[in-house]
């Protein structure tokens, strides 16, 4: 009898991770061991997912998750601190939590990771988050263990709290939203559906020592993003560009109220930033099909199932 293949997934009850496993855990053959350390987050992965093994832990902590790399098999290094005030959030979890992970890994001998870096290691932004993956991706490529990254630009999908998804709901309650200055910055959105596939295909058909830049194909101004995802979700909200400085200025005073907000004036100056994206042909490589931004945002927005499931930031 063939043992299943086993799959380690790190940042397991995020955006990519929950997407992740929603696709792995229908193919046959294969076993899956989630972690993350959100509680209300690691309710839904488990309330959804049943039947894989959910390890809650910190990382960037020893003690109570060492135990799920002794079976082996491929890690899925994808744990990542997205946003938050201060510096140090981003050096736990993307840098210690990352030196902690690799240490175990090289314990027990694991053959191969798909490492899921970032789009930012390339970006003209400055910021804890863009400084801390490129330490964490510097790591990957230093520990020794044979690598496939993949670095993908600003991702939405089901289950995104963050981008996307919090935009949406947010002008579902509002009626007017505000965009700062005219929008018209160039965004490649990636749809976190097809960005799986990828990852999946870097599984089936390891890609050791290979890097490769994972961008959204279509190249949109914010504003008509901003625009697109209103006729997804069905919002009359009004769209309304006010001046950048009284954008970050409101972005600031929410800051005193909230301790972990949905957006930061540091995330607002690299909306602004002007990146563009190399547009690969990661479909003709990883043997998969792109989802045209339209519909991939009906499918984000309007899945009976998946659209309404909301995690915490």
């Amino acid at each position: 009898m063939t043992e299943p293949q086993r799959i380690i997934v790190t940042g397991a009850a995020g955006l990519v991770g929950q997407n992740l496993i929603t696709r792995l855990k229908n193919r046959p053959g294969i076993e899956i061991v989630a972690i993350d350390k959100s509680g209300p987050n690691i309710a839904i992965l488990r309330r959804l997912n049943p039947e894989i093994e959910v390890v809650q832990a910190d990382l960037a902590r020893s003690g109570g998750w060492e135990h799920a790399f002794d079976k082996g098999g491929v890690l899925v290094l994808n744990h990542a601190q997205i946003g938050a005030l201060t510096e140090q959030p981003f050096i736990d979890n993307n840098v210690t939590a990352t030196k902690n992970v690799l240490a175990e890994a090289r314990r027990v001998g694991l053959p191969y990771i798909v490492h899921i870096s970032s789009s930012v290691v390339n970006s003209l932004a400055r910021d804890f988050y863009t400084e801390s993956k490129k330490a964490q991706e510097q790591l990957v490529l230093e520990s020794g263990i044979p690598a496939c990254v993949l670095r993908p630009t600003l991702m939405f999908g089901w289950f995104d709290r963050k981008h996307l998804g919090w935009l949406a709901r947010f002008m579902q309650r509002t009626p007017v939203f505000p965009i700062p200055g005219n929008g018209r910055y160039i965004r490649q959105p990636l749809y976190v559906g097809d960005f799986c596939n990828v990852i999946m295909s870097a599984i089936d058909r390891p890609r050791p020592n290979e890097t490769h830049d994972i961008s959204g194909r279509e190249k949109v101004f914010y504003v008509d993003l901003i625009r697109a995802v209103k006729n997804a979700v069905r919002s009359r909200t009004k769209i309304l560009s006010i001046p950048y400085k009284a954008f970050a200025g409101l972005l600031s005073l929410y800051a005193l109220v909230d301790r972990n907000p949905p957006f930061t004036t540091k995330q607002l100056e690299a909306l602004v930033t002007p990146d563009e994206f190399v547009i690969t042909d990661w479909p003709g490589v990883f043997g998969v099909t792109a989802t045209p931004l339209s519909a991939a945002l009906e499918e984000t927005f309007r899945d009976p199932v998946y659209s309404n499931v909301v995690l915490e930031f």
